[in-house]
C-alpha cells in the first residue's frame, strides 16, 4: 500500500471515521457521506477481519442516496479481487432506493439470495446502467498523454 494511502486514507476514513462524521477535508473543505448524492455500489465481504460487512452496511444509515450493496463470500482480499471465473465464489446483491432502505443487515441477508461467481460482472452492469455512452478521452487523459503513463484504451465513462 502506498505511504500516502496508509498514512492519510486509512486513519482518516477507517480509524477516525471522518467522512461519516463530516470531518473529511477535500480542498480544505469538510465533506460528509451525507453530501454524496450519486448512487453508490458498496462491497463488503463475509469474513473480513478489518472491515466487517455489517459495519460497511451502516452506510445505509448515513446516506440519502440509492445504494446497491454487495456481500461477497470470503475475506478481506480474496473477494475484493475475485475475478470472474474464480471457482467457489458467490455474492449477494440488493439495491435499496434512497426512500426505501431502512432494513437492518440481518434482514438484508435474508432478502439477498446468493449468486454464483464473482461480483465483478454485476458491478460492470451497474456501472453501465449509471454511465452515459462511451466517448473519446480528452488528449491529456489518452494513453501516452503527459498526465498519465501509457495504458491500453482511450475511453472513459462520463456520468
Amino acid at each position: 500500500m502506498p505511504y500516502r494511502m496508509h498514512s492519510e486514507y486509512l486513519p482518516r476514513l477507517f480509524l477516525d471515521n471522518d467522512l461519516a462524521c463530516g470531518r473529511y477535508l477535500i480542498d480544505e473543505r469538510p465533506v460528509s457521506v451525507r453530501n454524496i448524492r450519486a448512487p453508490m455500489l458498496l462491497v463488503g465481504t463475509e469474513r473480513d477481519h478489518i472491515a466487517p460487512w455489517r459495519s460497511v452496511y451502516k452506510i445505509h444509515n448515513l446516506s440519502d442516496t440509492d445504494i446497491t450493496f454487495v456481500l461477497a463470500s470470503g475475506g478481506h482480499n480474496a473477494d475484493v479481487v475475485s475475478e470472474p471465473g474464480h471457482p467457489h465464489r458467490h455474492f449477494r446483491l440488493r439495491h435499496s432506493a434512497a426512500d426505501d432502505r431502512r432494513i437492518g443487515p440481518d434482514q438484508w441477508l435474508t432478502q439477498a439470495p446468493p449468486l454464483d461467481g464473482s461480483w465483478w460482472p454485476a458491478w460492470l452492469d451497474w456501472l453501465a446502467g449509471h454511465s452515459s455512452a462511451r466517448r473519446i478521452a480528452p488528449p491529456a487523459f489518452q494513453a501516452g498523454g503527459e498526465d498519465l503513463p501509457d495504458a491500453p484504451g482511450t475511453y472513459v465513462y462520463q456520468h
